[in-house]
């Protein structure tokens, strides 16, 4: 007889993992931070409890785009107003803010409800190589 095991949030204990995003390709990097932050990666995974774990990003300014997406990739941000919308192509958008980039990636790979804008609050990207995350002893994880 077998028993289905149900984890619970009171159960979960989170781990605290740094990603060096240099030199790495936006689409694969930002599908192995989903995967982790979801908790896809663990025996106990479970679709409908947060069982994932804490992702640092570092180097969010130096990840790889293939092909013309530096220029052809176009991020948009609209106020609600009329004639309100403000478009962005990828070089731009490494300029003003490299951090949006990944997460924005990271983001449409999360399913669509509120236990991924849970999921997404466990997301830390820095564009730089340090993080005040030090306290938390993160391990490596290679990619």
């Amino acid at each position: 007889m077998n028993i289905t095991r149900y984890s619970r949030n009171e159960d979960m204990n989170p781990k605290w993992f740094t990603v060096d995003a240099s030199g790495k390709t936006l689409g694969r990097l930002a599908t192995e931070v989903a995967n982790v932050l979801r908790g896809k990666n663990k025996v106990y995974f479970n679709p409908n409890v947060d069982c994932g774990d804490y992702v640092i990003v570092i180097n969010a300014d130096k990840v790889l785009l293939t092909g013309n997406k530096w220029s052809d990739k176009m991020y948009y941000s609209y106020s609600g107003y009329q004639g309100g919308i403000k478009s962005y192509n990828a070089t731009d958008m490494v300029a003003r803010h490299p951090e949006h980039i990944i997460t924005h990636a990271v983001k449409g790979m999360l399913p669509k409800n509120k236990l991924a804008r849970k999921i997404l609050a466990k997301l830390k990207v820095y564009a730089g190589e340090t993080h005040p995350h030090a306290a938390q002893t993160p391990e490596a994880l290679e990619i």
